[in-house]
């Protein structure tokens, strides 16, 4: 009985196969990271939430924040945006602060997310003076960094959308805020899974610029006390 010889791979298969295998490896290796940086942001999140029934009537907070989100081309805040900023209304008229900022994308002329959340709260009758916009607030962390940095904020609401908030919360956390975070309600067909998806990703970005890279904002600017009046902020 003759015995064929099994033959070697070649040389290229090989170097592809073990390439293939290490290119798998890492991919496991970042996805378990992903996966564990995402439910440390969540816990850290949860660790601040609150409802509008549990917040104090007193005015015990500096301001609430309001992250921005799409704005039409006519000026008008899409759904998104204004559940977050129906939130902040009755968080305010609850008495919890006395300001707001709204902090959004106002990095080109014709984009313009802050002066149409101001021109809403205006509209729902907040006093002019207590809305504060910060035309930089490009994601989240420029947002929390630019409120303690900019405005001097210590003790602050913020609301927005559930997925979105424990990470906002996190990163709060992390600048030193005293923070506690209100979720605002929000129609299921935003409740996709794609929202969630994008999530993981920036969570992972969230804890880099936390605790890895100590991350400045695009920009930072000259001191405008909360403490004063939000017409100041107009431009």
């Amino acid at each position: 009985m003759i015995v064929k010889k099994k033959k070697k791979p070649f040389p290229l298969r090989r170097r592809l196969l073990q390439f293939s295998g290490m290119a798998l490896l890492v991919l496991l290796v970042l996805a378990g990271l992903v996966l564990y940086i995402d439910r440390r942001v969540e816990k850290s999140g949860r660790n601040h939430l609150t409802t509008l029934d549990q917040l104090a009537s007193s005015s015990d907070f500096d301001c609430i924040i309001v992250p921005g989100a799409l704005v039409y081309e006519d000026g008008r805040p899409s759904a998104m945006l204004k559940d977050r900023l129906d939130m902040a209304i009755k968080i305010y008229e609850r008495g919890s602060a006395k300001r707001i900022i709204v902090s959004g994308d106002h990095g080109q002329a014709d984009y313009d997310e802050v002066n149409s959340m101001r021109q809403y709260l205006l509209d729902a009758g907040i006093a002019a003076e207590a809305i504060f916009m910060d035309h930089a607030g490009f994601d989240t962390y420029d947002t929390l960094y630019r409120a303690q940095a900019v405005f001097g904020v210590d003790r602050a609401i913020i609301t927005t959308q559930d997925f979105h908030l424990y990470r906002a919360l996190y990163i709060g956390e992390q600048l030193g805020l005293d923070i506690q975070g209100v979720a605002c309600i929000y129609p299921d067909w935003y409740q996709s899974p794609g929202y969630r998806f994008r999530e993981y990703f920036a969570r992972f970005k969230a804890f880099l610029d936390c605790e890895v890279l100590h991350a400045s904002p695009t920009y930072t600017g000259p001191t405008i006390p909360i403490s004063g009046d939000g017409r100041t902020t107009l431009g």
